[in-house]
């Protein structure tokens, strides 16, 4: 509480404050020109250490009487209270002008010989005609009349403002809190004393560890990984020569099909082994059922299983930006390791493989799925699934600030996964061919354009005529020169983007196309198409 907000508890206003000493008063000449008796009686009868007079010690008329003017102008002094010769030793006792015992004045000094201490005063010290000058008033003299200062006050027991004694219930709460205050300095002293110097305490603890259910609800993310986790692999491959090797991630599907990252296994493509590692820490083999690089999609047969569960496929079609997803692989070689963020994008347009692809079609495009799931080295291959435990993305690819021959960069928040509807058709392609059909909708681009959209070239590449004879761009009305804008209401950027878009649909699916011709917008429907059914082939071991 602070002393602008503090309460006048237990103090109440004063109308008068504490006084402090009063002033020595100024003494003056008696009106009449001389002193005069200071009870204001008449000159003649005013005796000094008279023998038969009234002295200063005797309380006679005027002191103790109530008719006198100390009776009248003082309330209680003389009538209420001892007289002053009476309640002030020394009054009275000590010699007076003239040596008469009681006739002095206090503070008045006693001449030697019992001479009078006034000029001109009789023998024996009785003041004689009053002429002449008068002596000065003695020193520190208490006020006996008109013109002199008050007599101090009866001392009755009261505090000099005026203040009662405190209360007794005050008292008790002083006693009290001094009480307290007393323990706590007693026990912080038996404290020190007896502390160990050294700062341990062989009696301290902590108390018992919290006890309870460890459960999650099952749509929590540690639910959903807790039903992921035994579905999700390892992937250790080897070229054969031991000299090289790739690490990776993937999942379990119906038939106990693992399906991963083209660029994971390749290396075992021609000869090598891959070695699997479950969520149990079993390990098997694996061999290579099919894999398609243009989608960077591949699948593995295990030997064994052990009983491991599937793991079902979503909907990447219903997925939306801010969406909450979980990555789950091995990044760095750490199996069974667990991210979570959410969907940053979608259709982002991405473009791998270009430095191992040995043709055109080996280069991967894909309309990712973008997330800031954490994916590091060893995620690729991984599930990336949703709240509800389906895959929705196989991830694939991270963005980094900069490439090195020696090193590979690590996470900055930008993964990229092949959305789960690509990658149930590539599977089940592969499982039943070997191979995966190629979409397209059968034109040539034009590499040269910079403007707006995709231009289709205007010549033929490579043999190739811009617009193939009887594919779904020519059924749909489109020719040589033609600008596509959109795809689906998706405005173009560039050729890669067309591309990853028109290799995430399935063959004899229809998109709609936004073109522009002489300066005119123009609308198209095309029908998807893919390759020839391929021809079922052996599986490479």
């Amino acid at each position: 509480m602070t002393d602008e907000t503090r309460p006048e508890e237990g103090r109440t206003p004063s109308s008068e404050e504490p006084t402090q000493q009063q002033e020595r008063p100024e003494f003056r000449p008696a009106q009449d020109g001389g002193w005069g008796d200071p009870s204001g009686r008449s000159g003649d009868t005013a005796i000094l250490g008279s023998p038969s007079g009234s002295s200063y010690g005797d309380p006679g008329p005027g002191y103790g009487d109530a008719g006198s003017s100390y009776g009248d102008s003082r309330p209680g002094y003389g009538d209420s209270g001892p007289s002053y010769g009476d309640s002030r030793p020394g009054y009275g006792a000590a010699p007076g002008y003239g040596g008469v015992p009681g006739g002095g004045v206090p503070g008045g000094g006693v001449p030697s010989g019992g001479q009078s201490a006034m000029p001109g005063s009789m023998p024996g010290g009785m003041p004689g005609s009053m002429s002449g000058p008068l002596p000065p008033p003695p020193q520190r003299a208490l006020g006996m009349g008109p013109g002199w200062a008050p007599p101090p006050p009866a001392h009755t027991g009261a505090s000099a403002s005026g203040r009662g004694a405190p209360a007794t219930g005050v008292l008790v709460a002083l006693a009290v809190i001094i009480s307290l205050v007393a323990g706590g300095i007693g026990s912080v002293g038996t404290y020190l004393l007896t502390r160990d110097s050294s700062g341990t305490d062989p009696s301290y603890t902590l108390g018992p560890i919290p006890t309870g259910a460890t459960s999650r609800p099952p749509e929590s993310i540690a639910g959903v990984a807790a039903r992921v986790l035994p579905s999700v692999v390892s992937l250790e491959v080897g070229n054969g020569t031991r000299t090289e090797g790739a690490t990776g991630s993937g999942f379990l599907i119906k038939g106990g099909y693992i399906v991963t990252n083209n660029h994971v296994v390749e290396m075992a493509a021609s000869g090598g082994e891959i070695k699997i590692l479950y969520n149990n820490r079993q390990t098997t083999g694996g061999r290579i059922v099919g894999r398609d690089p243009g989608s960077d999609l591949a699948v593995v047969k295990p030997e064994q299983t052990f009983g491991t569960p599937e793991i079902p496929l979503g909907n990447s079609d219903q997925i939306v930006v801010g969406d909450t997803v979980i990555a789950i692989g091995s990044p760095l070689g750490l199996t069974g390791t667990v991210t979570t963020g959410i969907v940053s994008s979608l259709n982002r347009p991405v473009v791998a493989g270009q430095e191992s692809a040995r043709q055109p079609e080996d280069v991967a495009y894909i309309s990712a799925i973008q997330t800031d799931a954490a994916i590091n080295p060893g995620n690729s291959g991984g599930p990336l699934v949703n709240v509800n435990g389906e895959v929705v993305g196989v991830n694939s690819a991270i963005a980094t600030l900069g490439r090195s021959a020696s090193a590979e960069g690590g996470n900055i928040g930008l993964g990229f996964a092949i959305p789960s509807n690509q990658a149930r058709r590539v599977a089940e392609e592969l499982i039943k061919y070997g191979k995966a059909k190629k979409p397209r909708i059968g034109i040539v681009l034009d590499p040269e354009y910079n403007g707006q959209g995709v231009r289709i070239a205007t010549t033929p590449e490579q043999g190739r005529q811009p617009v193939e004879a009887g594919g779904p761009a020519a059924k749909a009305g489109l020719k040589p020169g033609d600008v596509i804008l959109e795809v689906d209401g998706l405005r173009l950027q560039n050729s890669e983007e067309l591309i990853a878009l028109i290799r995430s649909k399935t063959p004899g699916s229809k998109i709609t196309i936004k073109y522009q011709r002489d300066g005119q917008e123009k609308t198209a429907t095309l029908t998807v198409m893919g390759e020839e059914d391929p021809a079922a082939s052996p599986s490479p071991s």
